[in-house]
């Protein structure tokens, strides 16, 4: 599946920094753009690796082009084999009120996730502390 990535043009010293706009925290780099895919699939196969919930959908580049977070770089669709992620979904079925589904929806939404994605992620974090 064809995901935008936003890449960090390096040098003779310093490597191609690539930011995942749809996967929060998750980053990567190669020393040449040759290495750039075997490294981003790597990248993302590690921030998933363990992880419930779904993978989220790629957000369309076209809202993403003109972001102010992204600046001075390069954008790169990459194809990323979302096969090679373990990340088989569980459908649940929980209640929660109203005002703070609300609020979760908001926040995922602003940080490129989903809801379930969100969840999950607030779940890992809790059980982690």
């Amino acid at each position: 599946m064809l995901y935008p990535v936003y890449v960090h043009v390096g040098n003779q010293t310093e490597a191609h920094g690539v930011l995942f706009p749809d996967f929060a925290g998750c980053h990567s780099a190669a020393d040449t753009w040759d290495a750039l895919p075997a490294a981003i699939q790597e990248a993302v196969e590690a921030h998933f690796h363990g992880e419930p919930g779904a993978v989220p959908a790629p957000t369309p580049l076209e809202q993403l082009a003109n972001h102010p977070d992204y600046q001075g770089g390069v954008w790169m669709l990459a194809d990323i084999d979302i096969s090679r992620i373990n990340a088989a979904p569980v459908r649940l079925n929980i209640s929660l009120p109203a005002n703070l589904v609300q609020q979760i929806d908001t926040y995922a939404s602003a940080h490129h996730m989903t809801r379930s994605g969100f969840l999950a992620r607030a779940a890992q974090q809790a059980m982690q502390s």
